[in-house]
């Protein structure tokens, strides 16, 4: 009996099979925390994109005679004691503090995935040092790494990416080392070391693919991570130089005037919140939807 005949005498059943990713795909699209947090996180990006795109008013634009006013008519939102747009204001700090996220998350992402690769396969001696000079690194105080950085460089807009992602990479090196650690002992590696792959071969082609579950998962918690440390720098005036605006940076601002002025810390505190939380609630869907331990289907 042919391979098309068993399809046939199997039913509609063989011809529905999946694959991980599909079957993930479904289990997420189930998940409602995670479809609202997906559906939230659109919203404040587009959001973003309008208050920048379709606000009548500039981005360093002052009215000093105005000055802090309540949300109205002209200002959805109200505006800031130098009288600027409260609504372009969070638009353009919205989008800079989704870019670090995302960016640093990216930056840190790539070096932690290679690292941790690297040191699982090859291990030895080789494993055992690179894990100290993580260990190393992981000892030194994040906020006196950054100072020590805004003096030798100034307050640039792209320390934020060095710093967070100098940091950020440590815990995904460990991650994906645990990963490759437990894949190299299957079958399928042994096949490529026995065809002749050279080992930069197998850790790029078998190695990070496998191990992409654990790594997307915990790309996704990281975001709000960054978005975090971020908005701690911006709350010590480590952050974003003036005048580029992050959600940190408009949520220091509010604080110092919360009394009289309780929409400058209200708005952009929110919205930064409903963020985190979006963020969080697909992190935890991606993570149930790519365990399959924890599938039931």
């Amino acid at each position: 009996m042919n391979a098309a005949a068993i399809t046939a005498a199997a039913g509609p059943e063989a011809e529905a099979s999946s694959s991980l990713w599909r079957d993930a795909w479904h289990r997420l699209r189930r998940n409602r925390l995670a479809v609202a947090g997906l559906v939230l996180l659109a919203l404040v990006t587009l959001g973003s994109l309008a208050a920048v795109l379709l606000s009548p008013y500039g981005y360093t634009a002052q009215n000093l005679a105005l000055g802090a006013t309540p949300p109205g008519r002209a200002h959805w939102l109200g505006t800031d004691q130098l009288g600027r747009d409260l609504l372009t204001r969070m638009g353009w700090g919205g989008l800079i503090s989704l870019s670090v996220g995302l960016l640093a998350t990216a930056v840190s992402l790539v070096i932690g995935v290679l690292y941790g690769a690297v040191a699982g396969y090859v291990g030895g001696k080789l494993d055992a040092l690179m894990m100290r000079f993580v260990e190393l690194v992981y000892a030194i105080p994040f906020t006196i790494f950054v100072i020590l950085l805004m003096v030798f460089f100034g307050q640039q807009f792209w320390l934020l990416f060095v710093a967070i992602g100098a940091v950020e990479w440590l815990t995904m090196a460990r991650i994906v080392r645990a990963q490759v650690m437990a894949l190299k002992r299957q079958e399928f590696v042994e096949a490529a070391v026995a065809l002749g792959l050279r080992r930069r071969a197998i850790i790029l082609r078998h190695m990070i693919p496998n191990a992409l579950g654990p790594i997307i998962v915990y790309a996704t918690l990281t975001v709000p991570m960054v978005m975090l440390l971020e908005a701690f720098l911006s709350f010590l005036g480590l952050g974003v130089p003036p005048p580029l605006s992050s959600w940190g940076v408009l949520i220091k601002e509010g604080a110092e005037v919360m009394r009289e002025h309780p929409w400058l810390l209200l708005f952009p505190g929110g919205a930064f919140a409903l963020t985190l939380f979006s963020l969080n609630f697909v992190g935890d869907g991606l993570r149930d939807a790519l365990d399959v331990r924890t599938a039931r289907d």
